[in-house]
């Protein structure tokens, strides 16, 4: 079963910051100071070191990812480290404005039975107060979720835009000697087969509006489209149509999905229902059109063609209108993903023998590289908040899920050890 499915944890604002006032830069730029501190237990008797170990490691790990900090040294820590202070007049701030941090991240908990209670706040150390209280409730299991979501609560108190930290990436793995469909929280944690088809399962796409997933399957000896909820399990074969039922990608509103038919003989780029009736042909020549991607906003595809020679990305409205070619460079690109903000597009190039990830802006200027070094780079998805990106690597016959940021800083493999890892997918945020 999965984790995912436990009845999880409760989450109380214990104050409602003001807006931030603490400088906030782009990764890559000037860091901003942070001091985080292991989680001290309300209640000696009750101290379990794992527990705060646990919580510190996901909150330094995400916050590292984010690459908008540099942590002071716990060894220079004093005596105010060492105290709970959850509250602005608790807290020795000129302590820590001495060790130069101009944020604090200080928390509780506690341990009855089963059952955690974890207190997080954030501090603006050089104004004296508190930005972000949060008190979270659930089985002691959840201490990763807990801190995976205070995380995301860091980044909201400072960027204004809330972290992807406690969300869901979905990939393939042959791990049970299958390719098989898996769930992972984001830094690789309890990876989780959701599917038995003994076959090859390939491409998933989160829905934008509940916990579930499309992707395609070999499972009736076609490649077929389903459909599965995660929680419930429920599974249904939204499109079986004679010859390829491809890369299925739901609309953002997630009332339609985009994918590539070829039961007229060409694959093409549809438009199917959620219940996989067919809504609208969209292209309609005699090349290769496969791997859409929407717009935030619904009214645009991009999707890769081979109608101008070798494989190039291309951009179309929703109707399937006012054609352009994107990429105006290379002779084999691949597997657009358009950002969650709209300011650029993913996509891979093969080079020298090897896939590498770019972005684009939407108009087709300022192209950018953002992978380099060995192995293939491919399938780039975007994270919700559009901070970072998760893609596959292959290399020395391995293949890996690995993160990184979207300037291509902060690269990390996430993928657990065991099968071949690929076609990553991120969801939104995940309620549970």
């Amino acid at each position: 079963m999965l984790r995912a499915l436990i009845p999880f944890l409760l989450a109380l604002t214990l104050a409602t910051p003001a807006a931030a006032q603490i400088e906030i830069r782009a990764p890559g730029q000037q860091t901003i100071p942070l001091a985080l501190t292991s989680f001290l237990p309300r209640d000696q008797g009750g101290a379990a070191p794992e527990v705060a170990a646990e919580v510190k490691a996901v909150l330094q790990a995400n916050l590292d990812l984010a690459g908008m900090f540099s942590f002071i040294d716990p060894a220079a820590f004093l005596s105010d480290a060492q105290r709970i202070g959850l509250l602005s007049s608790e807290v020795d701030f000129a302590q820590w404005r001495l060790l130069g941090a101009e944020v604090l991240v200080k928390g509780s908990y506690a341990v009855q039975g089963e059952t955690l209670v974890i207190e997080a706040r954030l501090f603006d150390v050089t104004r004296r107060r508190l930005l972000e209280g949060r008190r979270y409730v659930g089985r002691l299991s959840d201490a990763r979720y807990m801190a995976h979501a205070f995380s995301d609560q860091i980044l909201k108190s400072l960027t204004g835009s809330q972290g992807p930290f406690n969300t869901r990436i979905a990939f393939i793995s042959d791990a049970s000697g299958h390719k098989e469909l898996y769930l992972m929280d984001v830094d690789g944690h309890n990876a989780t087969r959701i599917t038995n088809h003994r076959s090859i399962v390939l491409n998933p796409d989160f829905s934008p509006v509940g916990k579930e997933l499309v992707f395609t399957s070999y499972k009736e000896n076609n490649p077929d489209v389903y459909r599965k909820e995660i929680y419930s399990g429920s599974e249904v074969r939204l499109s079986s149509r004679q010859g390829l039922n491809i890369s299925p990608r739901y609309r953002p509103d997630g009332r339609e999905i985009a994918l590539t038919l070829s039961y007229q003989g060409n694959p093409d780029l549809y438009l199917i229902g959620t219940d996989g009736s067919l809504r609208r042909r969209l292209t309609q020549n005699w090349n290769i059109d496969v791997e859409p991607s929407w717009s935030p906003g619904g009214d645009q595809i991009a999707f890769l063609s081979d109608r101008q020679g070798g494989p190039h990305v291309f951009i179309m409205d929703a109707q399937g209108d006012n054609l352009r070619r994107l990429t105006p460079a290379g002779t084999h690109n691949g597997t657009p993903a358009w950002s969650p903000t709209g300011e650029r597009i993913a996509f891979t190039r093969l080079e020298q023998g090897r896939f590498d990830i770019y972005t684009i802006r939407p108009d087709g200027s300022d192209e950018r590289r953002l992978t380099f070094g060995a192995g293939s780079k491919e399938h780039p998805r975007w994270s919700p908040d559009g901070r970072f990106l998760v893609y596959s690597l292959t290399q020395d016959r391995q293949k890996w899920i690995y993160v990184m940021r979207a300037d291509g800083t902060g690269a990390r493999r996430i993928s657990p050890p065991g099968g071949q890892a690929s076609h990553p997918a991120w969801s939104g945020p995940w309620q549970q």
